[in-house]
């Protein structure tokens, strides 16, 4: 399997944070960001990973993390001029793809829980992992039948549809590239993951893990707080 990073985008919610440095490589307690979704799917096993940036601070990220070699992996690096979609990824890096199974993580997601296992039993379909949230209006959404099965998916919703966001960590098959090219951009203009999760739900092929510990989307200054906390709590429990 092949991973992804997406780490591109602008930041704007942390501005003025962000006039000097890219989002994902601020600090969280005592390592970037980025540092944090890279040690996911590392400890998944997963050695060969797309690394998808702005153009702004492409230079800082290789600086930082460079050809893989230190971690036993290697990385490739591909610029998103303008951010047009989570799903936009899958085009930027079809020929990283080449029909493998790919799992991309956003690159200022922190998760407490292991789902390495999940990731490595992988074999086809798609796979996305879901966390109960306080503010399920500001992410895609997935509501669940008596039985805990995905029955329904929508990006944001305006009515209550269920309070399990979709976190920013997808596993997928081959099927991936084809599914993102036909895609139609959104009302906001982009290519929305959702609509990926929607295609494989269609089809029967969506499974989706409720998380126990707490998953960060760490985009805000709370979040970043809270990222931070998280981290600095778990390091002193060694």
């Amino acid at each position: 399997m092949k991973g992804i990073i997406l780490s591109g985008g602008h930041g704007t919610r942390l501005y003025p944070l962000t006039k000097v440095t890219s989002k994902q490589l601020l600090p969280v307690y005592n390592k970037p960001m980025i540092m944090y979704p890279l040690e996911t799917l590392l400890k998944a096993g997963i050695r060969d990973i797309l690394i998808i940036v702005a153009p702004d601070h492409a230079g800082d990220y290789l600086k930082l993390l460079g050809s893989g070699k230190e971690y036993g992996a290697r990385f490739s690096y591909e610029v998103q001029d303008k951010p047009e979609g989570l799903a936009q990824a899958f085009l930027i890096g079809k020929e990283f793809i080449k029909g493998d199974n790919v799992c991309m993580i956003l690159g200022d997601n922190i998760f407490e829980d292991d789902v390495s296992k999940t990731i490595r039993k992988f074999k086809s379909g798609a796979q996305v992992f879901a966390k109960k949230v306080s503010d399920p209006e500001r992410f895609g959404v997935v509501k669940f039948d008596d039985k805990m099965k995905a029955i329904q998916i929508e990006e944001k919703p305006k009515k209550f549809l269920s309070k399990y966001a979709v976190t920013g960590l997808y596993v997928y098959d081959k099927q991936i590239v084809q599914v993102a090219r036909s895609l139609k951009p959104s009302g906001r203009g982009e290519l929305e993951i959702t609509d990926v999760n929607q295609r494989y739900l269609e089809q029967g092929q969506l499974k989706v893990q409720v998380l126990d510990g707490d998953w960060i989307d760490a985009g805000t200054f709370e979040s970043l707080y809270r990222a931070t906390s998280l981290v600095r709590k778990k390091q002193q429990k060694k």
